[in-house]
This record gives C-alpha cells, structure tokens and sequence, in this order.
C-alpha cells in the first residue's frame, strides 16, 4: 500500500500549523492565510511562469558573463594580475587551502549553475500543454540548489579581503564583480516571481481530475 494524492487539489495542510484547509480563488498579487496561525499558505503571482523564465534567461547570461570575465585585478610593485571566480577557487587549491578551494566552487559555481539550469527546465517544461513527470521531480530538488547558492557570501568576503588588501596593491574591479551583484538580485526576483503551486496544479492534471477550488481560508487582498 502506498500514499496517493487526494482528489481535492486545493485542500492542504499549513506548514506552520498543520491545520487542513482549502485554498480559496484568489485574484492576482492576493494571499491566502491560516486562519488558526495567521501565515502566508499562498499567494497568486501574476504571470508568473513568464515574469520566472525572463528573469531565469537573464540570469543565465549574467552566469555566463560572470564566470568568463576577470572578477578582480591587482596591481603590486608593477606587476598586474587579474583572476575569474573559477580561478579564484583554483589558487585556494593550489595555495593548499582545498577544503575552502571546493566551498567557493561549490557555492558560488556549481550550485548556482544548478538553480538557475533547474529553473529554466521546470519554467519550460511547465509552459508544455503536456508538462511532463519529471518536471515535478525537478521542483522536488531546486529548494536544495537555492540553499546552497551562496554568491552573495562570497561577495562578502571579496569585499572584506579587498578592504585589507587596499593598503598593500592597488585593487582594479573586474566586470564579473559588478555583474554577480546584479545576479544575486536577478535570482532573488527569479525565486519570488516563481509559483510552484501552479507548476504542480499543471502537472496533476495527467494524473487526476482537475476540481474546482472552494476557499475556507482567510483571502487577504493586494493594497
């Protein structure tokens, strides 16, 4: 025997409360709150799939700019050198600092490669009149690519080492320090454009009937 999905699409139990209920019809921009613990169950993002795969297509050139282009130059009794992020991740490997070397490698190559590659998917296969299965189990795993997506930190840290550094060389900004900062707010706008609700309400249509919601909940509208 195993679990399978209930008929009622709209009836869910909060994260926060656990209080079953069903999502009301909501118009654009308007939320859904637990009426037991008060917290956000949902809200309707208007256009979203659109507004997400904009936002989605520039983040990929934004990558691909940022990872292909010197992050930071250095200037040091005449001699220059410059570095990309890759590169950077590259000299804590070989400078012994490996562990550290993997981390930022991690965090804020790989990782983020995956948030973004794993949204374009979902948003495209979700705009299929016959969104596929595995849709789903993308959505399942991007959560975890969000959290180890850590380009803001890394961006932290640039700036505390370029702090410490000014005394000693003359530091010249790269093109790829100024565009993972407009990364970090495109993926911010990518994550909270994105509604997986209406992407898994399209992918249970092949599984089940599809039900006419009928709210309970408290409907909060736009101000």
């Amino acid at each position: 025997m195993y679990n399978r999905p209930i008929a009622d699409t709209s009836l869910i139990a909060c994260l926060h409360c656990d209080l079953l209920q069903r999502i009301p019809d909501l118009a654009p921009g308007a939320s859904a709150r637990c009426p037991r613990c008060n917290k956000e169950l949902w809200r309707h993002r208007e256009d979203s799939l659109n507004r997400t795969l904009a936002l989605t297509l520039a983040a990929v050139v934004l990558y691909v700019v940022a990872n292909t282009v010197p992050m930071l130059g250095l200037t040091i009794v005449g001699r220059d050198a410059s570095t990309t992020v890759i590169g950077g991740a590259q000299h804590l490997w070989d400078n012994g600092q490996k562990i550290v070397g993997m981390l930022v490698l991690f965090t804020a190559v790989i990782a983020p490669a995956l948030q973004i590659g794993l949204m374009l998917a979902i948003v495209l296969g979700a705009m299929r009149k016959r969104p596929p299965r595995w849709v789903g189990t993308l959505l399942r795993y991007h959560p975890t690519t969000r959290i180890w997506s850590m380009i803001e930190v890394m961006m932290v840290g640039v700036l505390v080492a370029l702090v410490k550094i000014a005394d000693y060389a003359t530091v010249i900004p790269g093109m790829a320090l100024f565009v993972l900062w407009v990364l970090v707010f495109i993926l911010a706008g990518m994550s909270a454009s994105f509604d997986s609700r209406e992407v898994w309400e399209r992918i249970q249509w092949a599984d089940e009937a599809r039900h006419e919601p009928s709210g309970d909940c408290i409907a909060e509208g736009t101000s």
